[in-house]
């Protein structure tokens, strides 16, 4: 370990080539980066280096901070974004002290260890198609099945699940290319790409999560502002009565909350 003095001088260092390469929260990148190096120079150097070619910071510390709990992040799996916890957090609002919840294309289990965290009594169960993000949100403690949307999934909920959420893919494909630099550069366009209108795999969760929901459960899923209006008819025609649209703080739409009213 160095002497607390160049220990200081090295972070502000850090924090300044950071910024100056464009990271917005470069202060707290800075010191993330240099725990996880534990004094190394050499490791610490190299993990910069990652960190500077785009490489999602949590790939790099393994580690991922979502709804007050601290996830495992595997290399390659989807990294969950702030802006999905307030999906989150109403999911855990709708979510009866007993009962079930399912959690689609999980990635690492965010949203699904949340709603553990909070509803311990709680049955929750998740999928995701891709392998690497079963064995991540294994790690997180995740009872989750690899395969399609609900496929995979336990048939004795049928039914019985009051809450289904999920981060689907919802990026129309001609907006793919204006996603940010470094966003597919590393992730997997599975995670990202909607169809056409950015709805395919949204429409596909409105259909079938009947199955697994009871009456008067709830569908929470994340989305852009323009495909709340596109999807009213699916809902409306499948008996789901759009119970809220989900707000950030710019006002910027990112989700619904429907209830299933059959």
């Amino acid at each position: 370990m160095g002497e607390p003095g160049n220990e200081l001088t090295e972070l502000e260092d850090l924090t300044s080539r950071l910024r100056q390469a464009g990271f917005v929260a470069a202060e707290d990148e800075a010191q993330e980066l240099s725990e996880s190096a534990c004094g190394d120079s050499k490791m610490l150097a190299s993990l910069v280096e990652r960190r500077l070619s785009g490489e999602p910071l949590a790939w790099i510390t393994r580690s991922a901070d979502f709804c007050g709990l601290k996830l495992r992040i595997h290399r390659d799996v989807y990294v969950p974004r702030w802006q999905s916890e307030p999906l989150a957090r109403r999911a855990v609002e709708r979510l009866p002290l007993r009962g079930a919840a399912v959690d689609l294309c999980t990635g690492s289990g965010a949203i699904a260890k949340t709603l553990m965290d909070q509803r311990p009594n709680v049955r929750v169960v998740a999928s995701d198609l891709d392998e690497r993000a079963v064995a991540c949100a294994r790690d997180n403690g995740v009872e989750v099945y690899l395969g399609d949307l609900f496929s995979p999934l336990p048939a004795l909920l049928h039914g019985r699940t009051d809450v289904v959420v999920g981060v689907v893919p919802y990026v129309p494909t001609p907006q793919l290319a204006t996603l940010q630099r470094d966003t597919l550069t590393f992730e997997s366009t599975l995670s990202y790409d909607g169809g056409d209108d950015g709805a395919d795999v949204l429409r596909r969760v409105i259909d079938e999560c009947r199955e697994y929901l009871r009456p008067g459960g709830a569908l929470l899923l994340e989305l852009g502002g323009e495909q709340v209006e596109a999807l009213r008819d699916d809902l409306s025609h499948r008996r789901f009565v759009l119970s809220d649209v989900l707000r950030d703080d710019d006002g910027d739409v990112r989700g619904i909350d429907a209830t299933w009213e059959p």
